[in-house]
Formats: structure tokens, C-alpha cells, sequence
């Protein structure tokens, strides 16, 4: 059953939850936040749901409660950081500071955020630069579960790609895509519900597409979004996140969700930062936007829509509703937030 809770509750509860596991004060908050944020957008995939998951990992030690990020080697317009092996969420807050830093020192700046733990979701951190009148790119890795096409299983990760642009208006437009053709959670949730699984989500043993969603993912994966053209976008962001920085790569990466607690998931980032107010004056590329911004909004629409949107306004008109009126979390979501108490004992009274 859907339950609606508070912004301010459910960040209490999150960071509750997480100091319990020895995160400090900051770290859970930064935690926290990202998670909230994300469930406030209507992006459940990647919010409090992932909560029991890294309580588990921190647990049992796989992520390191106390892990401080630190820079490896950099240079003017540049960085690498190594994790620690603690929440991705605290790895990525400290190495998006650090590219939006050299932004704005030299004009850009490139991070790369190697050995840490899941990061979430990609556009949080390209929607908090962008914010700051930082144009963000972000990129990862993970495990692989997606096919090449050609081939008979996964080759790449479904690997996540992530911008923020600033506006006028104040609301970033904000694209967050994964490079497969679809979320294997989505493939978990069409088979709970006994729905068929549409021929473009996985492909088969024989490395043909299937629709039989029960070989998923052991001896089915994903597809590649937009075949060819997802796969060289996947390995665009496998090249920036885990080559480039001397990160792990494919196989070698760990699952954060199906390893033991104890082991480590090696995960990598990317963050490539552009100060627009370094490149040309704010006025100008303020009015550039607005009149991008407005030719959309002014095309020709089909029946029944009433303007075209640009990515990111439908999530960040969700966040102003939630912040009033609180946030609807899902029944999948409440059951792995209850999950989240019962491994903490933290209690919640909203969550009862």
C-alpha cells in the first residue's frame, strides 16, 4: 500500500537510519538528500528505495561507514578521486565540489570518482551544479547487463549518462537516461504483475530478442537503448568512468545487489563541469536559452498535449508539489523502507 510522508520525514528517517551504520552527521544528511530529492522528482527506481540495500553493504562492511574521499592525482582543469569504497552518494558529492571548483578557476573541469559505492541517480548531482550555474555532465559504470548488438550476452552495465544546463526560469533542464533499452527493475515489475515483456527489452540466450521476462537476468540481459547507438553511448561512459580515472571496468566491478555485503562494488563516475559565465556574459547565454527554450514550448503539438516539454520540467514540477503536499511513495518503495527499520531499528511512525 502507497503511503505519503513529508520531505522533512522521510530526510529524518534516511539519516537516522544511516548513522546507526557509524555514517556522520554530514555524510547521511548528503546521503539523505540525494535520496529524498530523487523520490521527490517521481524517480522511485533510484530514492529510498536503494536505503536497505546500502544499509547492507554498510553493514557488512562492503561500504565503509567512515570512508573519506581523497584526490589521488589532479591537475588545474582536473582530478581523480578514490572513493574509499563508502556511499557513492558522499564519493560524488565530493567530486562534483571539485570539478564545479575547477570550473571555475580555469573555465572547466574534468572529475573522475573511482572505488566507490552506487552513486544513485546521475542527474541529482547534474540538477545541483546547474543550479549553480554550472553545466554538468555526468557518466558511470556498473556490472554488465546490457548486450552489445552481435552479441549472446551482456557486455557493458547499463550504464547511466546525466546533464544539467542552467536556465532563466531557474528549473535546469535535466536529462537522466540509462544506456539499455529499458531498467531491469522494470522487467522484475512486469513480471510481478504477470504483464508481457515488449520484444525491445531483452535480449535472449541465442542473443535474439525475447519476451519471456523469467530469463531475466540470469540467462537473458538488457538491450542496448536505440541498438547501436545505446551500446556506443554505454561504452562512451564505460571509457570516462572506469578507464580514464584507472577505475575497474566490466567485469571486474562488483554488484552492490547481489555480492555478499562484505565485498566492495567498485563503482566509478565521471563529472565533466563547464562555468557558462566564463565561456560568455550571463545575460547573453540567459537570452540564447530563453529564446531555445521558447521555440520548444512554441512547436506544433498532437492532439491532447499541450506544449512540448524539456527534459526535467515534469520532475521538477513533481518536487514543488511534493514539497507541499508531501511525497506518494509507492508500496514497493514503503516495503523496502520497512526493510530499512527492521535493519536499524529506527521507527517511523508514517511507515506503520
Amino acid at each position: 500500500m502507497s503511503h505519503r510522508v513529508s520531505i522533512a520525514d522521510l530526510r529524518s528517517f534516511v539519516i537516522e537510519a544511516l548513522s546507526t551504520v557509524g555514517l556522520d552527521a554530514k555524510n547521511a544528511a548528503t546521503a539523505a538528500d540525494a535520496l529524498v530529492s530523487t523520490d521527490g522528482m517521481g524517480v522511485h527506481t533510484h530514492g529510498t528505495k536503494l536505503l536497505a540495500g546500502y544499509l547492507k553493504k554498510l553493514q557488512g562492511g562492503g561500504y565503509r561507514a567512515q570512508a573519506t574521499p581523497k584526490v589521488e592525482r589532479e591537475g588545474a582543469g582536473w582530478a581523480v578521486v578514490d572513493g574509499d569504497s563508502g556511499l557513492g552518494q558522499v564519493g560524488a558529492d565530493f567530486a562534483v565540489r571539485l570539478a564545479m571548483k575547477k570550473a571555475r578557476a580555469v573555465g572547466t573541469g574534468f572529475v573522475g570518482l573511482r572505488n566507490t559505492g552506487h552513486i544513485g541517480a546521475a542527474g541529482y548531482y547534474a540538477g545541483v551544479a546547474a543550479r549553480e550555474r554550472i553545466l554538468l555532465m555526468v557518466t558511470g559504470n556498473d556490472v554488465p547487463s546490457v548486450a552489445a548488438p552481435g552479441s549472446k550476452g551482456p557486455v557493458l552495465g547499463s550504464n547511466p549518462l546525466a546533464y544539467g544546463v542552467p536556465t532563466p526560469s531557474g528549473d535546469p533542464i535535466l536529462l537522466d537516461i540509462a544506456t539499455a533499452a529499458v531498467a531491469g527493475g522494470k522487467v522484475y515489475a512486469a513480471q510481478q504483475r504477470g504483464e508481457p515483456i515488449p520484444p525491445n527489452w531483452l535480449i535472449g540466450p541465442d542473443g535474439q530478442p525475447t519476451t519471456d521476462g523469467s530469463l531475466y537476468p540470469a540467462e537473458a540481459c538488457l538491450a542496448p537503448m536505440a541498438g547501436h547507438k545505446g551500446y556506443g553511448l554505454g561504452l562512451w561512459c564505460e571509457i570516462l568512468s572506469g578507464v580514464l580515472p584507472g577505475g575497474t571496468i566490466t567485469w571486474q566491478m562488483g554488484s552492490w545487489i547481489f555480492d555478499p555485503p562484505s565485498r566492495p562494488s567498485w563503482h566509478n563516475a565521471s563529472f565533466i563541469a563547464i562555468d557558462v559565465d566564463a565561456m560568455t556574459s550571463t545575460a547573453e547565454f540567459n537570452e540564447r536559452m530563453a529564446r531555445l527554450i521558447d521555440e520548444i514550448h512554441a512547436a506544433p503539438t498532437t492532439a491532447g498535449v499541450e506544449r512540448v516539454l524539456l527534459p526535467g520540467e515534469r520532475e521538477w514540477n513533481q518536487l514543488r508539489e511534493a514539497n507541499q503536499a508531501g511525497i506518494l511513495l509507492p508500496a514497493d518503495v514503503v516495503e523496502k523502507l520497512r526493510e530499512a527499520a527492521s535493519l536499524t531499528g529506527v521507527s517511523a511512525a508514517w511507515l506503520a
